[in-house]
């Protein structure tokens, strides 16, 4: 008996919401940041004037975010573990290549 069987390919899609929100989670928990630099909601999805931004190049990802910085804190030092933190979370939780992530300060938060 010659049995053989075709590879099945299938295709998963990852939600741009899903990579948003696991930016988000991991930007806020990184040391020195005070907030996102705006809201995201529904329609600042739907204009895509958020904070935060996902762009699809085929199967890899490239990301832009807007942190707000504590006083006192380094922001370069704070950007760069800003961008590994959403880096290795977006890649380990969903499997989508992330070929960049922009981070841009729009502001220090004095407490």
């Amino acid at each position: 008996m010659d049995v053989s069987k075709e590879a099945v390919k299938s295709k998963l899609k990852i939600s741009d919401d899903v990579m948003i929100t696991i930016a988000r989670l991991a930007a806020l928990d990184v040391k020195g940041v005070a907030g996102l630099g705006g809201e995201i909601n529904t329609m600042s999805r739907l204009r895509k004037n958020g904070p935060i931004k996902v762009s699809m190049m085929g199967d890899v990802a490239a990301i832009d975010i807007r942190i707000k910085v504590k006083s006192g804190e380094k922001a370069r030092s704070v950007a760069l573990d800003v961008q590994n933190a959403v880096k290795e979370n977006i890649q380990n939780m969903t499997g989508v290549t992330v070929a960049r992530v922009n981070v841009t300060i729009s502001g220090v938060v004095f407490e």
